[in-house]
């Protein structure tokens, strides 16, 4: 019957040609490439890069390994197949490569090749996904860390079943606070551990144990004696699971030293090359909803640390050092684009780039990876609007190469919608907002078209100039498409973020209706011919806003939260509701609860909804978009539930879940779509 569902709405919309018959497709979801995780060798000569791929057959993302030099040849494949391959991690010479791939029935493991010879080595043998891969200094071990699973309660033992018996699944006991995970469903009990395993293969030795987490970026000290990780000792840590510190773990004997104390996550660490400085990034947690991330460097001998970015009013989102014990690369998002930057002892920053690319096709959320030579040339992944990310270089002078171009066979030869930026003042103060307009290929300004409002999640994310499948073909069917970043997003400033804080939906829904004004003030928007969507907290603020207005003809309500106390009960982040986004539980002023569920507002809804979740959601569960459909359909409000099989929050992962979310979308909006029939023809 759900299956059902999806289709009938699907076939609601015919297709929609516009002026070029070479717009992107649905189906070019399935053609389309992304590099990520590119890794520059030790001499910065070689980049060895994940080359993301959409298999059809499978229909999943497929992870190969390819490598480029460079200087921009030898672009050839190193693990490549059906199989997936990830995380490669090059040794400190240079000679080898580890990775993460799937050995067999076994599941996933770590694989060492060696570079002159391409011979390869199965190195672990462990029982759940090794990560955070790190190499000893003088290469001869791995350490990464892996989940140690533990044996679940039991309150009773069963009895013994007769043999040939056919009985019901024994029952699952839970006892702990955190025990559902979004992509995991209900999750093993047990933590994640550091092991050390000798790069030839051999027994992976557990380094840490205890019911705590190691995890994290992994940093092996230059004398190869400790290991300094991010972890959460303190005793009721899963009530408060911001408060991790850095801890060094002594190779040998296992013991633990606190570097850090303060009250607020401590995270990222790398030593310097002479090992005398610790780097790492972290904040003092004083419970506002968004908060931002700082560059710190320890004195490795005193222990004395130096706060370096105190006048950068940007969360640092990553650090390395640039091949010297006096200089930083720090990469961070500002006015919705992300940037690489070095940084100095003294606080100084000094930007180099600012097109590093989103990893993701779906929608376009600010994304991006790094990392350093020995010298201080650095690899990363750049993008443009009409571009998923390729690999570039570039040193610490700013001079970039583009190494890989891995979509022009493809998008060379499509009409694209152009990407334009806008600003413009809120109805509700005087904050600037910033935004894009996709214009559908072939726009003609003197004509008249409609206008999908589409709104970023988070609600603490942003949206930049990246590529965007799912606005491109939104573009592709005749629409004029907004994105935008209200107050809340990141990249600009913490004051603009907490303008949310425990005030969310609040005067964002200012900030989105007057970009919708804005976009109609330019006159090529049919103003009787607006649409709004948008996911998880788009997806709220999409169903506050048709709560608080009847202007759109239609909207989607994608992976929503409706009820905030249903929410904070049920969803993978129970924790983070109260203690963040309220500052209170719904006992304790439920009031405040019901006031912020759109839920509240369902009385006044007159437009047209659609409701879509992934059926395994654990961020924003499904029964949340129920509420809201069964609401709406109650009240005799025109409406329809996608329900997605087998999709957790992200809905898109799989190329086919992508492609049916939009044509939904587009089915559902041609309903109410006054011109979509004159188009068709």
């Amino acid at each position: 019957m759900r299956r059902n569902i999806l289709t009938s709405v699907l076939l609601l919309a015919p297709l929609i040609a516009v002026a070029d018959a070479n717009v992107l497709r649905n189906t070019d979801v399935f053609e389309l490439e992304i590099a990520a995780s590119p890794r520059i060798s030790p001499d910065g000569e070689s980049v060895v890069y994940v080359r993301r791929s959409m298999d059809i057959m499978t229909d999943q993302m497929r992870s190969n390994l390819w490598m480029v030099s460079t200087s921009g040849d030898r672009h050839r494949p190193l693990r490549s197949g059906t199989a997936s391959y990830s995380s490669p991690v090059w040794s400190p010479s240079g000679d080898r490569i580890a990775y993460v791939a799937r050995a067999e029935e076994r599941g996933s493991e770590i694989f060492v090749r060696w570079m002159d010879t391409g011979q390869t080595a199965l190195v672990t043998n462990v029982p759940s996904t090794p990560r955070n891969i790190t190499w000893s200094p003088d290469g001869t071990r791995i350490a990464f860390s892996a989940f140690v699973k533990e044996d679940r309660t039991t309150l009773a033992k069963p009895p013994a079943k007769p043999e040939g018996a056919d009985w019901a699944p024994g029952v699952v006991v839970i006892d702990s606070l955190n025990y559902r995970r979004d992509g995991a469903s209900i999750v093993e009990p047990g933590n994640d551990h550091l092991f050390i395993v000798p790069a030839e293969g051999g027994t992976a030795r557990q380094l840490t144990d205890g019911d705590f987490d190691y995890g994290g970026r992994l940093a092996w000290s230059p004398d190869g004696a400790r290991i300094v990780v991010s972890v959460n000792r303190n005793e009721a840590w899963r009530y408060d699971p911001a408060d991790s510190d850095l801890w060094s773990v002594d190779i040998e004997s296992g013991a633990l030293t606190r570097l850090t104390t303060r009250y607020g996550p401590d995270a990222s660490p790398v030593f310097s090359p002479d090992g005398s400085k610790l780097a790492y990034v972290g904040y003092e947690d004083k419970k506002l909803g968004r908060q931002v991330a700082k560059a710190y460097v320890m004195d490795v001998e005193s222990g004395s640390i130096t706060e370096l970015t105190n006048a950068l009013d940007r969360s640092i989102l990553a650090i390395d050092w640039a091949g010297r014990d006096d200089l930083l690369y720090i990469m961070y998002d500002d006015f919705a684009k992300r940037k690489i930057a070095t940084l100095d002892l003294r606080g100084r920053v000094k930007p180099l780039v600012d097109n590093v690319g989103s990893v993701s096709v779906g929608r376009p959320y600010t994304s991006g990876d790094i990392s350093v030579s020995d010298e201080g040339r650095f690899a990363y992944t750049l993008g443009r609007p009409d571009r998923p990310a390729d690999v570039a270089v570039a040193d610490r002078r700013g001079r970039v190469s583009q190494l890989t171009r891995l979509n022009e066979d493809l998008l060379a030869y499509r009409d694209l919608g152009e990407v334009e930026p806008i600003t413009w003042r809120s109805s509700h103060d005087d904050y600037d907002i910033e935004g894009w307009i996709v214009k559908p290929p072939g726009f003609d300004p003197e004509k008249r078209y409609p206008l999908i409002l589409e709104i970023h999640g988070g609600p603490f994310t942003a949206y930049g100039p990246h590529f965007s499948a799912e606005v491109q073909l939104f573009a592709a069917a005749g629409y004029v498409v907004l994105y935008t970043n209200p107050r809340g997003s990141t990249s600009y400033g913490m004051d603009f973020s907490n303008e949310i804080h425990h005030n969310y939906p609040g005067p964002d829904y200012d900030d989105l209706i007057s970009g919708v004004d804005a976009v109609i003030e330019r006159g090529y928007v049919d103003e009787e011919q607006l649409f709004v969507t948008g996911g998880s907290g788009g997806g709220v603020l999409t169903a506050w806003i048709v709560g608080k207005t009847d202007r759109f003809a239609a909207a989607v309500v994608a992976k929503p939260v409706i009820n905030w106390t249903s929410e904070m009960l049920y969803s993978d982040i129970t924790v983070t509701v109260p203690m963040y986004w309220f500052g209170t539980t719904p006992w304790e002023d439920p009031d405040a609860y019901w006031r912020r569920s759109p839920l509240s507002l369902v009385g006044n809804v007159s437009t047209p909804t659609m409701v879509m979740a992934g059926e395994e959601d654990q961020r924003t569960p499904i029964h949340e978009s129920e509420q809201y459909y069964q609401a709406l359909k109650i009240r005799k409000v025109p409406s329809a539930l996608v329900r997605v099989p087998e999709a957790s929050h992200g809905i898109a992962a799989r190329p086919s879940h992508l492609i049916a979310k939009v044509d939904n979308i587009l089915g559902w909006f041609a309903k109410y779509r006054s011109d979509a029939e004159d188009d068709a023809d």
